[in-house]
C-alpha cells in the first residue's frame, strides 16, 4: 500500500472528514513517529509493532562502480519489531 492508498482508505471509512483533514491526519501521524525516533525514543502501537532505532558501527564497503574501498560512517537506522497480533495475523494458515 502506498500513502495515496491509505488516504484513499480512510476517507472512505470517514465520509464526515474532508480530503485534506485525512491527509492532515496522516501527515501528523508519519511525523510524530519520525520526531520520537530522531529524538532517540520508541513508538510503540499495541497490537501493532514497536518502532526504534539501533546503531549501526562504522565499517568498511566498497564502492560499487571502481571497486574502491570506502569508509562507512557509524549512523542510527529505523527498526520495526511486530506486536504479537501482527505475526499472528502474518502466520495464520
Amino acid at each position: 500500500m502506498i500513502r495515496s492508498e491509505l488516504l484513499q482508505a480512510l476517507a472512505k471509512d470517514n465520509p464526515e472528514l474532508r480530503t485534506d483533514e485525512v491527509e492532515q491526519v496522516v501527515d501528523i501521524f508519519f511525523d510524530e513517529i519520525g520526531s520520537r525516533l530522531a529524538e532517540g525514543g520508541r513508538v510503540e502501537l499495541r497490537g501493532f509493532g514497536a518502532f526504534s532505532t539501533r546503531e549501526r558501527e562504522a565499517r568498511k564497503g566498497r564502492n560499487p562502480r571502481t571497486g574502491e574501498a570506502v569508509d562507512v560512517p557509524a549512523k542510527k537506522v529505523p527498526y520495526f519489531k511486530p506486536g504479537k497480533e501482527m505475526r499472528r495475523m502474518l502466520n495464520e494458515d
